[in-house]
């Protein structure tokens, strides 16, 4: 009777040792013993497969497309979907009250917003006056708005919001900040859907404005 003995990968993740009898033409059957399935140790594994990986360059190679693709990501991040470019100017009053979900305490633990209490945030602050500028840095009509409304308001007190475009090159060729608006939250709770636009203080209000570029 022969043996021969067959060794399977199954996934790249564990080594099955399999024991096959073939009995000769004259056997009157097939005889067999059973081994126990044997499984290679998972982080001896996986190292011996990054080591591989380090010696034949694979894993720089991974670490400049990841660095690419997060630098990129930086420098142009993803559009907010759905805007497009004000052709219609319109105004409206956005309020700005919520809910507190639970008491609210200061410093020392006194409540000063109770759960369920609906407040709006400008009554509490009667100081405030800063401006959003909402803008698609990709249009130069646009940039020049937003940095002229900045320049005549005071960088100080305007906030300059990119839906899209790229922040760090025109932060580099404006000498100017620039914020982005990610995944679009800013523009969905107010509920714009075009730009440019400008946020700005009315009372305990706030008036936003789709205007041209």
């Amino acid at each position: 009777m022969k043996r021969f003995a067959t060794l399977a990968a199954l996934c790249g993740t564990a080594a099955l040792t399999m024991a096959i009898h073939t009995a000769s033409a004259n056997d009157l059957g097939t005889y067999g013993e059973t081994f126990d399935i044997a499984e290679t140790d998972l982080l001896a594994y996986f190292g011996a497969r990054l080591q591989a990986a380090v010696k034949g360059g694979r894993v720089e190679a991974l670490n400049r497309q990841f660095a690419a693709t997060a630098q990129k990501h930086i420098e142009e991040p993803a559009p907010v979907s759905g805007l497009q470019t004000t052709e219609t100017a319109r105004t409206w009053l956005f309020d700005p009250s919520i809910t507190a979900p639970e008491d609210l305490r200061d410093a020392k633990g006194t409540v000063f917003v109770h759960a369920g209490e609906r407040i709006n945030p400008l009554d509490r602050l009667p100081t405030y006056d800063r401006v959003m500028v909402f803008l698609d840095g990709r249009d130069p009509r646009q940039v020049r708005l937003a940095l002229e409304k900045s320049k005549s308001l005071g960088a100080q007190r305007v906030i300059l919001i990119l839906t899209a475009g790229a922040p760090v090159k025109l932060m580099k060729s404006s000498r100017t900040g620039f914020y982005y608006d990610q995944q679009g939250l800013l523009t969905g709770r107010f509920g714009i859907t075009h730009v440019p636009a400008v946020v700005e203080r009315s009372g305990n209000r706030l008036k936003i404005s789709e205007v041209l570029p």
